[in-house]
Order: structure tokens, then sequence, then C-alpha cells
């Protein structure tokens, strides 16, 4: 199933994470359109359209959505609608107050009305438990929209 995964990162912390849900994606036989917001558009990939949108975005003042991410949204949309399968993962920091952690990643769930809960990593992904949390989020979008491809379709993995 063809997936696409946009980031947007500030520091890199929200790219590494794309990274490790891009991994978890292609491990489990998906081809993955990988797009860094600011960069890249959606016109730049020839058809936009995809089974599922894998949206990350660091969270800009006061819990904001930052202006690239912003921008690449309003591409996709012009491109393809607003498509119903779209999964938004994050980084952020409580040190800016519980209020505004991870605000990006929750706007632009409420956007798309996502089905799928939100993956937020505070700061950078490290750690087993982080490793474990990117993992499963990965899998159970994966598994909600029923994406398996595996070469050998008796044999699903978890």
């Amino acid at each position: 199933m063809p997936l696409l995964i946009a980031y947007a990162s500030l520091s890199g912390n929200t790219r590494d994470l794309a990274r490790q849900v891009r991994a978890r994606c292609e491990a489990r036989g998906h081809a993955v359109t990988w797009l860094e917001a600011g960069l890249h558009t959606p016109a730049e990939i020839g058809d936009p359209r995809h089974d599922l949108y894998l949206l990350g975005s660091w969270t800009d003042n006061a819990g904001r959505t930052p202006a690239e991410m912003k921008r690449f949204i309003g591409d996709l949309v012009a491109a393809v609608g607003r498509p119903a399968n779209v999964a938004v993962f994050g980084t952020g920091e409580t040190q800016w107050g519980e209020e505004y952690y991870c605000g990006a990643v929750r706007r632009i769930a409420r956007f798309f009305d996502s089905p799928f809960p939100t993956l937020e990593i505070e700061q950078m992904p490290h750690g087993q438990r982080d490793a474990l949390a990117i993992r499963r989020w990965t899998d159970q979008v994966l598994d909600t929209i029923g994406t398996d491809t595996h070469a050998d379709p008796a044999r699903h993995l978890a």
C-alpha cells in the first residue's frame, strides 16, 4: 500500500521520529513516499494520492502548527481534498506548558478529523520506551486500515 510520510522538523527531533515511523512501515512491506514540508510539495511527487498519510510536526510558539506544515497541508488539501486516512505524530516539550505540548499534533489531527490516536514524543525519540511507543503506534495505525502486504498473506507479523 502506498503511504506518504510528510514531516516538519526544526531541530531534527521530528525528523528522527519520522525516520523510525518510516522504518517500521517499510519493515512491514509498504512503499513509502518521504517528504519534508518546507522543502517539498505534494506536486513534486507526481500523483499525490496515497492510501495513508502520516504527518509529523514539531510545535511552534504557544502550541501552534509551524508555517511550513500549514503550507504543506494547504497544498495537500488542494491536490487531493481532505483525506480520510491521516495519522499524526510529532514532538514537543512539556517545559513550555502542558497546554502547548504537541499542540501542532493535536491541531492537525483535529483538522483532518483523524480516526487514529496521535503519537506524541517529548523532545527527541530515545530509549526503549520511545522505540516501543513508536512501533506500537505505527502498528496500530497500519493494523486499523488492514495494510499488511507481506509476500505470504497467511503470515502476519505483530
